[in-house]
């Protein structure tokens, strides 16, 4: 099964990014490690646990820059209406919903509120984007918060599928996900 994880941000071509330390992993390279805590259990997540059951798709979200996003709304809808294709690929979703640690909860269950969530969906909260620096996707602007991603990564750690967004829009399409995942 893989795992799907979320994380906001404009959508860039991986190859756009420059090839040094300081930029977002790239197709074929390994993911780096991290560990976040699920907004619904409290527990932690790590990526390392998730790799051991499942490849994992990471989907990076704007979060809560000062208003909650309809885009990011609409990518959530999307991939929840295709959370059987998904779950057909034996895949999880994790999404990641950055911002400062002060209300980020709140604001993350607010969000997750309008949206009835598959059972292999989700959610983990990224405080004052310490996720976010490490991936290289922070959007360090006013009322911004991350580079909308989304990372398909294999059980062995390599990245297959890199989507960043420069901007708002520009979202990866679910049906690229699915695709992605089939290749593993």
């Amino acid at each position: 099964m893989a795992a799907v994880i979320f994380c906001s941000g404009a959508i860039v071509n991986s190859d756009s990014w420059a090839e040094d330390a300081a930029s977002p992993p790239k197709v074929g390279s390994k993911a780096p490690g991290f560990e976040l805590k699920d907004l619904s259990s409290g527990k932690k997540i790590s990526l390392k646990e998730k790799l051991e059951k499942t490849p994992v798709v990471l989907v990076v979200l704007r979060g809560f820059p000062g208003y909650q996003c309809p885009i990011c709304s609409r990518q959530v809808g999307g991939l929840i209406q295709n959370s059987e294709a998904i779950s057909n690929a034996n895949a999880s979703v994790v999404m990641v919903y950055p911002g400062l640690g002060n209300q980020l909860e709140q604001r993350a269950k607010e969000f997750f509120s309008r949206h009835k969530l598959p059972s292999n969906f989700t959610v983990v909260t990224d405080p004052d984007y310490r996720f976010t620096n490490s991936y290289h996707l922070r959007w360090d602007a006013p009322r911004e918060t991350a580079y909308p991603s989304t990372f398909v990564i294999g059980k062995d750690g390599k990245v297959v599928h890199v989507h960043i967004s420069k901007g708002h829009g520009n979202r990866t399409n679910p049906k690229e996900i699915v695709k992605a995942l089939g290749t593993l």
